[in-house]
């Protein structure tokens, strides 16, 4: 697909660079300025930047331009079997341009990311770290001053600092400081923080405003999760960028609308499947207080060559670079289903073991802070932090009644444990008076887990998913039976149900 526009341009600072920033565009995208192709980006959900200042320049220059700069995107989502995500994932891998493109303009040397680092210390007290790194193509030599002005969630300026330096390379802390009484963010009281920096150099000023959260995070070995040092039960569901009518390209206000339903469903969890999603999505979360597991989309398949794993790394960095600042994330997802074979001829698990554990290294590495995770990979359940198998007790496999003594064993296989993925299908408005009459067929005791083709109509043992009759009315039943077990549980993390809204 071919997306085509022209640009006045008006950039303000002297020799001040263009760029076109994309939210999002699936699944490799390249970016073409009059006659010149200026760059490609791989990835159909991370954000990315392509400076187009000495294109546009170059095309002003020509008579067919008439004072605008032709911009064309041609963004191609058709199989490449050595990219991320995989054609046997369960969503669709949507192209084009579903996501906000916005042009913007920032001086010859800018800030291109802050990090804030939040600390919560043991007598209750908050330190807090600034960092940052400069967008600087040039290598400008350009003195910078810095200006960051901290506010509370009322909006008062708490702490100030500055500092004037020659630029620098990479990400570099600016300023540092403590908060004795800090407000803290949980899902009852998403209290958020403003972190506001303003650069100013001879070239032109700019600011970056982040806001931020002050919470404390702890899974307890084979126990309950603790936010701020008290136990919280998460309460969670799932979502899919994916709406009726515009497959990925959902509009802001069905986000907000899904997130609010989600907040008020009585959620305060919620895992991003199976890709980084959009700006406002994660800023949602913060708003509304939805502790959120964000994963990368190695999703089925196994494991490609270099250009494959080089995508995953890359895919990995951005996500953690670009939503560091969210109170909200406290899981990164390193993959999903990752020992479900079919894209390459060799599946090779000591392989897929060996990468896990090099994304495993690489986010703690940009991350310290937070956990990774991943779902249902037997042979590596014992590399990330937190682990989720399969348990799907009442609908591919054994009876509903078996859901407690499935996650007691599974609590008691890892160090950290949280149930990713529960529930079943229904057909909307079909009731039944006997929607339990098939368990008749269903053996106990042969395992909860998704096996082989559990996920088909046909063939296999007995279960709800096959043989039951697609009810609400079953479902319901299991939805309850495993609620009231959730809730019982003492040692229990938390859940996501199955997804909050078809995709």
């Amino acid at each position: 697909g071919w997306y085509r526009t022209r640009l006045k341009l008006n950039n303000p600072f002297p020799n001040g660079r263009t760029l076109l920033h994309f939210d999002g565009a699936g699944q490799k995208a390249q970016v073409f300025v009059g006659l010149d192709q200026v760059g490609e980006h791989v990835g159909g959900y991370d954000q990315w930047d392509m400076d187009i200042t000495k294109a546009a320049n170059r095309a002003l220059t020509n008579d067919w331009s008439k004072g605008t700069v032709p911009v064309a995107v041609r963004c191609d989502n058709s199989r490449d079997a050595e990219s991320i995500p995989s054609d046997l994932s369960d969503f669709t891998r949507y192209g084009g341009l579903y996501r906000h493109v916005s042009l913007v303009y920032v001086p010859a040397i800018s800030l291109e990311r802050v990090h804030i680092e939040p600390l919560l210390t043991p007598d209750r007290k908050a330190t807090v770290k600034i960092l940052s790194r400069f967008y600087n193509p040039t290598a400008s030599k350009y003195r910078v001053e810095l200006t960051i002005n901290i506010s509370d969630p009322e909006g008062k300026v708490i702490q100030t600092a500055a500092l004037t330096k020659l630029p620098w390379a990479g990400m570099k802390e600016i300023t540092a400081f403590e908060i004795a009484s800090p407000q803290l963010w949980s899902p009852k009281t998403p209290a958020l923080y403003g972190c506001a920096v303003t650069l100013k150099t001879s070239a032109g000023e700019q600011q970056l405003d982040e806001p931020f959260g002050l919470r404390s995070v702890a899974w307890v070995e084979h126990g309950p999760f603790k936010l701020n040092g008290e136990r919280l039960l998460l309460r969670g569901t799932q979502y899919h960028e994916d709406h009726a009518g515009v497959g990925a390209a959902v509009p802001d206000e069905v986000v907000r609308r899904t997130f609010q339903q989600i907040k008020d469903m009585g959620a305060n969890f919620v895992r991003l499947a199976h890709y980084q999603q959009s700006p406002l999505v994660l800023d949602l979360c913060d708003q509304l207080g939805l502790l959120v597991w964000e994963e990368i989309p190695w999703c089925r398949g196994g494991l490609g060559g270099p250009r494959y794993q080089q995508q995953c790394r890359d895919m990995l960095g951005n996500m953690i670079d670009q939503h560091f600042n969210h109170p909200a994330v406290i899981l990164w997802g390193l993959g999903n289903e990752n020992g479900w074979p079919g894209d390459f001829e060799n599946f090779d698990t000591n392989a897929i073991r060996a990468f896990m554990i090099q994304l495993n290294d690489q986010a703690h590495r940009l991350d310290p802070l937070r956990q990774t995770c991943i779902r249902y990979c037997p042979f590596c359940q014992d590399v990330p932090d937190v682990y989720s198998p399969s348990i799907w007790a009442g609908w591919y496999s054994g009876q509903y009644v078996e859901y407690r003594a499935a996650l007691e064993k599974a609590i008691k296989s890892v160090p950290h444990f949280f149930h990713a993925e529960w529930g079943g299908d229904s057909q909307a408005g079909r009731f039944s008076e006997t929607p339990e009459k098939f368990l008749g067929k269903v053996a106990i005791g042969q395992g909860t887990a998704e096996r082989g083709s559990a996920y088909k109509s046909k063939g296999g043992s007995a279960r709800a998913s096959k043989d039951g009759d697609w009810s609400e009315s079953y479902v319901c039943d299991l939805f309850d039976w495993y609620l009231k077990e959730q809730e019982q549980m003492t040692n229990l993390t938390g859940t996501a149900q199955w997804i909050f809204k078809d995709f």
